[in-house]
């Protein structure tokens, strides 16, 4: 058994349903990484969550520096992936993230882009594989070995540890497919659902998670649904607003539109009309890094009005009043995205003004939202 350091309390004027992404903007520097995080301690956000690219952005590195760095903020991965590292190293990462942490680390994982796996060599994430390995990641971290391991992640002679962790990491997938949603209502711990998803969409991804969930016979207000909400509030300008907006929505219809259309019933000659514009037709990498403000405009006048509706915009008044929104449609947490803790400390002041009673919940990201309930490990894994 392994001796962990004292948990970290919550904070009352913390607010644990709140989070924000690390290193979010272009071009990253991760030098940036403490003093975001002591913005986002000083002004009571709850979580950070870091998402990795593969670049000067290690998952395992920076949520190493956040977890000594902001003893006060819970931190996950959304995402890494399975298939990137060996099972044995991503076990350690996650138990060297516990143990270091004191119980506030959460691993994320996801499926990535299945064009990015293709230029790398690497298999498609599937389902089956996601179940496969967050069961064995549990049996590993509960100090068992395991022997002959032939499954959907490969095979492996022996897979050990050597440690019992006290408190096994919880999980949680990040996913806006309705499969990927139902597994994760099956065997997650937590979901971090996908930024631009309409109020619409967002409310049929928790009814998906926790649907799965009941049928699995797990508690399914048990498992803790994060939405991903832009913020962008007028203290910026208007071109640095069309960037933050419509080129970050541009850049995720880059990657996989057919998932993010999929998800909020967009129709196919809209985004056949907005990817015909001179931001696709000339683009010159990631179009929210790389788009002339010409472009940015343009792209304002061609996206539908209704596929960016939802985002917090305007004041910071207004943008609190959308983060507080979300709690209506079912999700228990809101990662506000696309800023950073010093830009969004407007909002998250209004927010307070306007706080939902009984926003209190764990300081780990992906620990369950109800009171004395843990995460299930002996469930259907």
């Amino acid at each position: 058994m392994t001796t962990t350091p004292p948990r970290t309390a919550a904070d009352p004027r913390r607010c644990t349903e709140l989070g924000y992404y690390t290193l979010s903007r272009h071009p990253v520097r991760p030098a940036d990484l403490v003093a975001e995080a002591a913005t986002a301690e000083r002004i009571g956000l709850g979580a950070a969550f870091v998402s990795e690219r593969f670049n000067v952005k290690d998952a395992a590195v920076l949520s190493g520096a956040l977890t000594a760095a902001a003893p006060r903020l819970g931190v996950a991965t959304a995402a890494t992936n399975h298939h990137t590292r060996h099972p044995v190293v991503t076990a350690t990462m996650g138990a060297t993230l516990a143990e270091l942490g004191g119980g506030r680390f959460a691993l994320g994982l996801g499926r990535g882009i299945g064009a990015q796996w293709q230029i790398l060599g690497l298999p498609q994430v599937t389902g089956a594989q996601l179940a496969d390995f967050m069961d064995v990641l549990r049996r590993l971290w509960r100090g068992e070995t395991i022997l002959g391991h032939n499954g959907p992640i490969g095979s492996y002679p022996i897979l050990h540890l050597g440690v019992e962790l006290a408190d096994i990491p919880p999980i949680l997938l990040a996913t806006m497919g309705s499969r990927t949603l139902e597994l994760a209502g099956r065997h997650a711990d937590a979901v971090v659902l996908h930024t631009f998803l309409s109020d619409e969409a967002t409310a049929a991804a928790v009814a998906t998670v926790r649907g799965a969930a009941e049928r699995a016979g797990r508690d399914p207000a048990a498992v803790r649904i994060w939405s991903v909400l832009a913020v962008v509030d007028d203290q910026h300008d208007e071109d640095e607003r069309l960037r933050r907006l419509y080129g970050r929505l541009a850049t995720y219809l880059q990657g996989y539109p057919d998932a993010l259309t999929g998800a909020n019933h967009w129709q196919r000659a809209d985004l056949d009309r907005v990817r015909a514009g001179a931001a696709f037709t000339g683009a010159r990498g990631a179009i929210d890094a790389t788009a002339t403000p010409a472009e940015l405009r343009e792209l304002a006048t061609v996206v539908p009005a209704a596929w960016v509706r939802d985002c917090a915009t305007g004041s910071a008044a207004a943008c609190a009043a959308a983060v507080a929104r979300q709690f209506t449609l079912g999700v228990d947490s809101v990662i506000l995205h696309g800023a950073t803790p010093a830009e969004l400390e407007p909002v998250v002041a209004a927010y307070r003004a306007i706080r939902p009673a009984d926003r209190e919940l764990p300081l780990n990201p992906g620990a369950s939202t109800v009171r004395n309930s843990g995460p299930e490990r002996d469930g259907p894994l």
